[in-house]
């Protein structure tokens, strides 16, 4: 089980990292808490720690929020939000976290794009789609990150306005969310620890990103968005796969019989045969 103590370090540099790229500290950090608290409190944790993260970031970068977004995004996520939690209350999030990691691996072909040409920007009734699915996905899994971090690099704002706007719409999510955590019995004393621990770190980190950002040109802003992307796909995809392998007994293994060699996979209380070396 990880300590506190090396809990609050990852959590920093995550959260540090997070800050820069424009999210993606939670979907990084969900292995790091599996590995301290059960699968279904994660969430919880994790929305305590945006949270406390998403209003740093609205106290330090309140001047750059860009409200049209706020409105359109905020009033949909909210009713799906609800939505995931309760969806994580009857069942596990673990197949829908193997979908997402394949999205988010999949934005390796904009880490390594040359293209630098400013891309045309969504139009606003796209935000109605992405605030429903941002909800939906984050009251189920506890963090959406950087899963919409291309739409919001379309909308053809600002490095800063990007931080902000993002703080903005995920603050009264995450509320909702520590609310409804609370109310569905996934939240424990246990968890609550682990969720302040992360809030800690990633309000110190806030402090420290505010007088690194001025220094990143927008390319690279981007790079780095994507670059914490796919490494936050990989993690997710191990956990997610180690996970699911568990919960249906997964396991491949060599049976010896007289004579007889075979390859089986195991799965819950079937045997299916892969190799016969006999």
């Amino acid at each position: 089980m990880f300590s506190s103590l090396a809990l609050f370090v990852i959590s920093i540099l995550c959260f540090g990292i997070s800050a820069i790229s424009g999210g993606g500290a939670g979907l990084v950090l969900m292995p790091v808490l599996g590995m301290s608290i059960p699968a279904a409190e994660i969430p919880a944790a994790l929305s305590i720690g945006t949270a406390c993260s998403a209003l740093s970031r609205i106290t330090l970068f309140f001047k750059n929020i860009h409200w049209g977004i706020v409105a359109r995004f905020v009033p949909v996520a909210l009713p799906f939000a609800v939505l995931g939690v309760w969806l994580l209350s009857i069942t596990s999030p673990v197949y829908l976290q193997l979908l997402l990691s394949l999205f988010l691996i999949g934005n390796v072909i904009f880490l390594f794009s040359k293209k630098t040409s400013t891309p045309r920007a969504l139009s606003k009734n796209w935000l109605y789609a992405i605030g429903a699915a941002s909800g939906l996905i984050s009251g189920f899994t506890g963090a959406t990150g950087l899963v919409f971090n291309h739409f919001y690099y379309r909308m053809g704002i600002t490095k800063e306005q990007i931080v902000a706007t993002r703080a903005a719409n995920d603050i009264l999510i995450h509320a909702l969310k520590i609310f409804l955590y609370f109310f569905f019995g996934l939240l424990s004393s246990h968890s609550a620890v682990a969720g302040f621990t992360v809030a800690l770190a990633a309000v110190l980190s806030s402090y420290l990103v505010k007088y690194i950002l001025p220094f990143l040109n927008e390319r690279l802003f981007k790079k780095i968005g994507y670059g914490m992307t796919v490494a936050a796909g990989i993690f997710m995809f191990m956990t997610a796969t180690h996970n699911i392998m568990q919960q249906n007994k997964i396991s491949l293994k060599i049976e010896y019989s007289w004579q007889k060699k075979k390859l089986n996979l195991f799965w819950k209380n079937h045997i299916i045969p892969i190799v016969d070396f006999t």
